[in-house]
C-alpha cells in the first residue's frame, strides 16, 4: 500500500498513523508516477483537485483555467489528499468510506 501526500499535511498524517504497513510518498518531493496519475484522474476527475488550498487561492484566473493534470504536475500541493493506492484500487481522503475500505478504525 502506499499513501501519497505531504509530510506537513495534518489528514496524512492521521492517514499515517493508523494504517500498518504503508509506504508514503511526499508529493513534494518524489511526486505522483503518470501512469497512477492517469488512473486517479480518471477515476476522480476535478475532485482530485484541493480547490480550498493556499496554493489555489494563489494562481489566477489563467493559471486554473490549466488541464487538472498540468495543475498537478507543477503544483502537486493541489492534490487532495491522501491519495491511497491499495492493491491497485485508489482512494481519496481519508474519509469515513476510505477507512472502512481499508478495514482501518
Amino acid at each position: 500500500m502506499r499513501l501519497f501526500g505531504i509530510k506537513t499535511c495534518d489528514t496524512c498524517r492521521k492517514a499515517l498513523k493508523s494504517i500498518e504497513n504503508v509506504d508514503f510518498v511526499d508529493v513534494r518531493e518524489q511526486g505522483v508516477p503518470d501512469v497512477l496519475m492517469s488512473k486517479a484522474l480518471e477515476k476522480f476527475g476535478k475532485a482530485l483537485l484541493n480547490t480550498r488550498s493556499t496554493t489555489w487561492r494563489g494562481l489566477d484566473a489563467e493559471q486554473r483555467d490549466r488541464p487538472i493534470a498540468e495543475l498537478l504536475s507543477s503544483y502537486p500541493t493541489l492534490m487532495k489528499r491522501p491519495l491511497i493506492e491499495d492493491q491497485g484500487v485508489l482512494y481519496l481522503g481519508w474519509t469515513a468510506e476510505t477507512r472502512a475500505a481499508l478495514g482501518v478504525a
